[in-house]
């Protein structure tokens, strides 16, 4: 019979194989929670009260900095958040740097964009038209709850802490993440002074 070479020599295949146990271990380990069985629900047992339910409504404070996620009355979340660099006052035109104020609705999404993701706001609506118009002015747009620039100088950086965004609501991008998983396109979004 002939001599059939091996392509692995059986010491090199021995620490692929202990290499691969131990990958193994690590990845279902970072699967394997540490929490107590009561934190788990039983097999059969109803899930959707484990799950974290919807938000039906954004509630965005301007002068607190402060934006809540609701389901009825319940506060799921609350989140500090940054503003556009003239905070006061409602938004009348493009390029003002002030947030709008009034009642709105989620209308779509951006995955890809200048910022980590994006809902955007369904700002300007027919009454903040009207007003822009009345003035001989544009009312702007583009206002959207976003993470962080994908992309920033250290100056940028360093103003993360302040109102930064041109007129937008800003949270941190672990925070947007959350944001986009509870809120679905047509939720509310009021935003009171």
């Amino acid at each position: 019979m002939p001599k059939i070479d091996c392509l692995i020599s059986p010491g090199r295949f021995r620490r692929y194989f202990s290499f691969a146990v131990a990958l193994m271990g690590f990845v279902l380990s970072l699967g394997l929670s540490h929490a107590s069985a009561e934190d788990h629900p039983a097999p059969g047992a109803d899930w959707e009260k484990y799950a974290t339910p919807k938000a039906d409504k954004i509630l965005i404070y301007k002068s607190e900095r402060k934006m809540e996620l609701l389901r009825g009355d319940t506060v799921l979340r609350t989140y500090h958040i940054a503003l556009g660099h003239h905070p006061s006052g409602k938004k009348m035109q493009a390029g003002d740097g002030r947030t709008p104020e009034g009642s709105y609705t989620i209308d779509r999404r951006k995955m890809m964009s200048d910022y980590h993701l994006a809902l955007h706001i369904s700002y300007p609506d027919a009454y903040d038209m009207r007003q822009a118009a009345a003035k001989g002015i544009q009312p702007g747009g583009g206002i959207m709850i976003h993470g962080q620039p994908n992309y920033m100088t250290p100056a940028e950086r360093a103003r993360l802490g302040t109102d930064w965004t041109a007129g937008c609501i800003a949270l941190t991008n672990p925070e947007i993440d959350e944001v986009w998983r509870l809120v679905d396109d047509g939720t509310t979004v009021d935003i009171y002074p």
